[in-house]
């Protein structure tokens, strides 16, 4: 682990938070025992495969099972036509919004057209897994097959192939009146635009394309299914969460959600890439229809041609400033893809391109783009990354300009309390300011760079980091131990952040509190692990069932000592009145032996708004004119986390997501062939970055307490992959003069660019 500065800007007296416990279940993930969706084995159980499309886009013309379902051991055969009816049928998702249950149940199981390759036409239900690929493979469909496109302003082209014919594009609450592959046009306002770019002396306006990428989790995609004989559906999955999957299985199949049990496994990965749900719902068709529980696992040529990648995008940025470095106005067009089906990642785009300053006058334009691509999902500050590598990298090109260093420049523009995002929302208190000042005095900036083809780079990224509703509940044991309960699946050591959240309350240590992520039949709805909000909102939640099981307990205690409750004083775990004194353990087991009402406590909480985490990126690179090959030599990312409850798992997120925006940055893309064909499905082609291909990633951590938070905690897991290409990007712009508006960053790329420069 690299070396940690930790800046404390709020409350420090802490007994357990920013301490370092072993993670709760860190035994059970280093032995091999914890139970992912792929090792569940059930009686009878039978092993489902997908049937998905070669093409594009085409048109299904007819389906032939006969031959599949002549094997001995093939159990069932399933298509869209197995769907309940979902014409024109739309379901509340929670804090997801409304979804259209059409196109979702078609992106499990093509109905009428497949619109990209891969996209799942049919599955099979047999006796082992060699069985359901031989019966796959004899599943027959024809196919039409259609012109199609995957660059987002081809699409957006009049003439460009449609993929939904009923497609009308929706302006501000506007229907338009032609087809179209535009979905939505979203546009945002503050100040006014005009009068602030004649205000500018300097002005820089440039073009950035991005290609998709994909997150790139260890685990495939995996559930298992079982439909009841009582009709009841239990679903074991690896899910970023449990309720989510629940509501969209039961919607898809027109069932109550009381009817529908969703146990989280344990999850090897997911970054915002195993929200919705693609085996889940098939898996229980299959099993419904074979009466048997039914296990699919994706391939890894699956899971990147079947499942979310990130937009591909187009971005415009437009910035204008005045002689001594005052940002006066802002213009932004994005156009993002979001795959086969509307509802993409152009709204946090446009919130997050001009987040990071304090910009009197700005207007952004965004289009969420259909095109033959998979459905694009979330992955890490999903939108952010694309445009902060064009507003990052204009910024830099201003100071440049202006002669101005690019921190100080950044500084004199930062957002800050009381600046107003172009969509409306007013920061409170935020630490965009100190992360800047963190990295001017870091040693990595003030260290000296010197030799050819060497470059530093900077750039500032942000995300929101939302709230959402969670549950949780505790019981004290006699010996003084509290089993803790919660709903959110743990991708990131989130047990043991909540669980340290609990303890700190009750005044307990942290391997005190043994908490377990329950089913959806077992704790309160808890909306997903994402968006950075889970340390956050659960542990929200976490702190007021301290607060009822600490109440409790002074109950427990006034009995036992024959005083009114409110009499009884707590310190840190140690409960006292009138020259009696109880540890918290000590009163677990009075409470037992005088045979008290056993302690059990219960909370939820749904905090709104964002808790706003900004960060700033440094980059140290060499550039190979010969081959335009990048070498990062040093990365250091500041973040500021409120309070870092446990800064070990705020460092590894730090790190995870600039290891992950420098593979974004230099390496990463979808290639498609003229066919539009995804070429590189493995990881093998597919060029994620190593132990080889980064220096270890220095981090620091800022600590400007969150307001909304009784112990100031930030969301840290989705910021750190915001910043990464656009620092790299200025730091080979330092290194060689070029500036590259295009992702990936690769050798191929620069190396032209450098030649044409040369």
């Amino acid at each position: 682990m690299a070396h940690t500065d930790e800046l404390y800007l709020g409350k420090t007296d802490y007994q357990v938070l920013g301490g370092r416990p072993v993670r709760h279940d860190g035994t059970d993930k280093v032995t091999g025992k914890a139970l992912y969706a792929a090792d569940i084995q059930l009686p009878n159980l039978a092993h489902g495969k997908m049937v998905r499309s070669p093409h594009a886009h085409a048109r299904i013309k007819a389906i032939d099972a006969s031959e599949a379902l002549k094997i001995p051991g093939v159990f069932a055969v399933v298509t869209s036509e197995d769907f309940p009816d979902l014409s024109d049928k739309f379901a509340l998702m929670g804090e997801a919004g409304q979804v259209n249950l059409t196109y979702l149940a078609a992106n499990c199981l093509a109905k009428g057209k497949v619109l990209y390759k891969g996209h799942a036409v049919a599955a099979v239900a047999a006796a082992s897994v060699h069985i359901a690929e031989e019966a796959a493979a004899r599943i027959r469909v024809e196919y039409e097959v259609l012109p199609s496109v995957t660059w987002v302003l081809d699409a957006m082209k009049e003439g460009a192939p449609l993929l939904h014919e009923g497609l009308r594009t929706d302006t501000m609450g506007k229907t338009g009146d032609q087809p179209t592959n535009v979905a939505v046009h979203l546009q945002f306002e503050k100040g006014n635009i005009a009068e602030g770019f004649r205000q500018a002396d300097v002005v820089v306006e440039r073009e950035f394309r991005t290609a998709s990428v994909h997150q790139g989790y260890i685990e495939p995609h995996a559930a298992v299914a079982m439909w009841n004989e009582d009709n009841r559906l239990k679903i074991w999955s690896a899910t970023q969460g449990s309720f989510n999957c629940r509501q969209q299985v039961a919607e898809l199949l027109q069932i109550p959600v009381s009817q529908c049990l969703v146990v989280p496994c344990e999850i090897g990965g997911g970054f915002g890439g195993k929200i919705a749900v693609y085996l889940e719902p098939v898996a229980a068709l299959l099993s419904r229809k074979c009466s048997r529980p039914v296990k699919m696992v994706m391939q890894r040529n699956e899971v990147f041609e079947g499942t979310g990648p990130t937009p591909g995008s187009f971005v415009r940025v437009k910035l204008g400033a005045t002689q001594d470095g005052r940002l006066v106005a802002g213009e932004a067009f994005l156009a993002y893809d979001c795959g086969a089906f509307p509802g993409g990642m152009i709204g946090p785009g446009c919130m997050c391109v001009f987040s990071c300053y304090d910009l009197p006058n700005a207007r952004v334009d965004g289009y969420d783009v259909c095109d033959n691509k998979p459905k694009t999902q979330a992955y890490r500050a999903p939108g952010a990354t694309q445009a902060a590598f064009a507003c990052e990298q204009v910024i830099d090109e201003l100071a440049e300009r202006l002669g101005i260093d690019p921190i100080e420049f950044r500084l004199r523009n930062a957002a800050k309390e009381g600046t107003r995002r172009v969509d409306g929302p007013v920061y409170p208190r935020v630490g965009l300011v100190e992360c800047l000042q963190a990295a001017k005095t870091s040693d990595h900036w003030k260290s000296p760079l010197s030799g050819p083809n060497r470059g530093r780079g900077i750039a500032a990224g942000f995300w929101f980091n939302i709230g959402g509703a969670s549950s949780c509940s505790a019981s004290v044991n006699d010996d003084g131990i509290v089993s803790l309960v919660e709903g959110s699946t743990d991708i990131g050591g989130t047990r043991t952040s909540v669980a340290m959240q609990l303890a700190e309350t009750l005044g307990i240590a942290a391997e005190d509190v043994r908490p377990q992520v329950a089913d959806t039949d077992s704790v309160g709805y808890t909306f997903l692990t994402g968006g950075s909000r889970v340390t956050f909102a659960t542990g929200l939640a976490a702190y007021k069932l301290g607060l009822d099981l600490q109440e409790q307990m002074k109950q427990r205690a006034a009995a036992i000592w024959d005083c009114d409750p409110a009499s009884v004083r707590v310190d840190h775990g140690v409960y006292s009145h009138d020259g009696h004194s109880l540890t918290f353990k000590q009163l677990a087991a009075q409470i037992a032996q005088n045979q008290l009402d056993p302690v059990v406590g219960r909370a939820s909480a749904a905090p709104e708004g964002s808790t706003n985490t900004f960060g700033v990126h440094i980059a140290d690179v060499e550039v190979d004119p010969e081959t335009g090959k990048v070498t990062v030599l040093r990365y250091t990312a500041i973040q500021d986390a409120g309070k870092a409850v446990h800064p070990s798992y705020v460092e590894g997120q730090m790190q995870g997501g600039a290891v992950q925006g420098i593979g974004w940055a230099l390496n990463e893309e979808y290639f498609f062939d003229n066919q539009d064909r995804m070429r590189n499905a493995s990881f093998l082609d597919y060029r994620m970055p190593t132990c080889l291909d980064v220096p270890m990633i220095e981090t620091i951590i800022v600590e400007v307490p969150n307001p909304t938070h009784p112990y100031g905690v930030r969301g840290a897991g989705e910021t750190p992959i915001v910043a990464p290409p656009a620092t790299i990007a200025n730091a080979i712009h330092r290194a060689v003069g070029v500036r590259m508006q295009e992702l990936p960053m690769a050798p191929p790329a620069l190396w032209k660019a450098l030649s044409r420069q040369r």
